[in-house]
């Protein structure tokens, strides 16, 4: 049975993405390369030759071998660096490991330890030179790589952008959102003396070398995905508050181009806003230890982790649009929003597989209704997020092929944001939701999780079975369609279009009705109305008089 399961989904996936090569199995499986060792901290060193566009450095990967036994248990480590990068060399602890042991394949490396003489499992202490010209983004950051470019006073302004296309487009790593390193990293970028390099966590200090260079050496002590380590180097200037928030004081900055920083404190007020909306519905910000920051990025945002890039230009809604068309998204800062509420979902709670993407991405577009309904209220939260339908195109389903570095449908954020919305609708007690997503950021805390535990979980903490909902609308391309027949007195109503046993309630206002495939009916005589509550995402057939 599980064969032909294999065999199915296999097929499932060709139809819909094309073939998968070799290339994508390395990148996107976690195998017998991978599996075996486990990240604890990175301790990464850039230097930056800005004119040449040409990086150097290393990276010393600390690990452990949980469940391991044997000298030679496992005969090869897989490290992530993608072409052009180069490794010029690798060590086990002091043992420089002979370049014959290792072999490129395509954008991976893999050491093979077989008959050789050092241990893997005993010396946990990997480090990889390298250097190269790295990739350089055409259209940040939904085309990722480095990023070379100046700013209006015509100084230098260097970041990375490389969510999707992977941390190893710079530096070497193990690339897989299935491991982050359980102890933080240490970060060491080298840059012109005159510019200032910010990066994730706390700033440990600035040391002055030789040749005008500057290394600027910053530390994240909880767990980070690879995609969210990243350095901005620019001219940049430091605006330091505080939020008083759920556990204690964090430390909040503002890292802004000079020139910028009076129109900045006026226009962050919407992060203060966003932590205490946020805080609310979904629990404490996952990283007091490590502070939040802000910092303007010259492409428009993405959400590294207590780093998030910003780049909306000071405006409103997304670059001064409303992406609902109600209004209601011109109220506030889409970047700021969005971005910060990935501290949550993509940063706090990450997928394992880039095919659950849904919980960065539809979770965190929720945020954002979450949000308007804190401080707007829910009837102008339920407007937001009813208006983000437009943009949904039901093309393919939102959970993408496993083991291939394959995303689903960009459906994922305005339809996965509607799915929870039909859910909290359906589930009618705001309380109790709330308190299950607060649950959730606590009971998978800093962890790395499946579509099946979120579904699970929620599923568990609701108290209702939503396997059927989460296979509607996650594993199907379309919402289930609602048919319905106005006849004197009388409403009919089913669900048709949708998958086997489906059985979601409707809503009549907020009253919910049981409905499935099989014909059911609401009497509207003697004063009984039907309203269908339009919080609900779905298709609608009708016939009769309210045609």
């Amino acid at each position: 049975m599980r064969s032909l399961l294999v065999i199915l989904l296999a097929a499932l996936a060709f139809s819909s993405y094309g073939q998968f090569s070799h290339a994508d199995s390395l990148r996107g499986g976690y195998g017998n390369t991978r599996d075996w060792w486990d990240l604890q901290h990175y301790d990464l060193s850039v230097s930056f030759d800005i004119e040449k566009q040409e990086i150097k450095g290393k990276n010393v990967m600390i690990y452990t071998t949980p469940g391991v036994t044997g000298v030679y248990a496992f005969r090869k480590l897989q490290i992530d660096l993608q072409e052009p990068m180069v490794i010029d060399s690798v060590f086990l602890g002091n043992y420089k490991i002979p370049g014959n042991r290792i072999t490129r394949d395509g954008n991976a490396y893999i050491i093979l330890y077989e008959d050789a003489g050092y241990d893997p499992v005993n010396n946990n202490e990997l480090t990889v030179y390298f250097h190269g010209k790295p990739r350089i983004a055409k259209n940040a950051p939904w085309d990722g790589g480095l990023i070379w470019t100046k700013d209006k006073n015509g100084k230098p302004w260097v970041t990375v952008a490389c969510q999707g296309l992977g941390a190893s487009v710079w530096f070497p790593c193990k690339d897989s959102q299935y491991d982050e390193p359980d102890k933080g990293v240490t970060m060491h970028y080298t840059c012109p003396e005159d510019l200032v390099c910010v990066s994730n966590g706390l700033f440990l200090g600035k040391e002055v070398g030789k040749n005008n260079l500057a290394t600027f050496s910053w530390n994240v002590k909880n767990p980070i995905n690879n995609y969210c380590m990243i350095p901005y180097i620019g001219d940049y200037v430091n605006i330091h508050d505080h939020y008083a928030g759920e556990k204690g004081n964090l430390e909040v900055d503002y890292w802004v181009l000079r020139g910028n920083e009076e129109k900045a404190k006026k226009h962050f007020i919407d992060a203060p806003k966003t932590l205490e909306a946020l805080e609310y519905w979904f629990g404490p910000y996952p990283f007091y230890e490590d502070g939040y920051k802000l910092v303007e990025a010259p492409h428009l945002g993405m959400e590294h982790q207590s780093a998030v890039a910003y780049g909306n230009n000071y405006l409103k809604g997304y670059m001064g649009r409303d992406l609902s068309g109600t209004g209601e998204g011109l109220k506030w800062d889409f970047i700021i929003i969005h971005e910060s509420g990935h501290e949550w979902y993509g940063n706090n709670i990450t997928s394992k597989d880039i095919a659950d993407m849904w919980i960065h991405e539809g979770f965190t577009c929720y945020s954002e209704t979450l949000f308007t309904d804190y401080w707007f209220g829910t009837e102008a939260g339920n407007a937001y997020c009813r208006g983000l339908r437009k943009n949904i195109h039901n093309d393919k389903p939102i959970i993408g092929p496993y083991g291939v570095q394959q995303e689903g449908s960009g459906d994922m954020y305005y339809k996965g944001a509607n799915m929870l919305h039909t859910i909290r609708t359906i589930y009618a007690n705001d309380s109790l939701f709330r308190m299950m997503l607060r649950k959730m950021n606590a009971v998978f805390y800093h962890q790395t999780v499946t579509t099946q535990q979120i579904e699970q979980f929620m599923s568990t903490e609701l108290g209702m079975d939503l396997s059927k909902i989460f296979d509607q609308y996650l594993r199907s391309k379309k919402p289930p369609t609602l048919q319905l027949i106005y006849k004197k007195n009388k409403v009919k109503f089913r669900w048709i279009n949708c998958v086997k046993d489906f059985d979601m309630p409707i809503m009549n206002g907020k009253e919910p009705l049981s409905c499935s495939a099989k014909w059911s009916s609401f009497s509207t005589g003697r004063g009984h109305s039907f309203e269908l509550n339009t919080n609900l995402y779905i298709l609608l057939q009708k016939k009769g008089p309210k045609d």
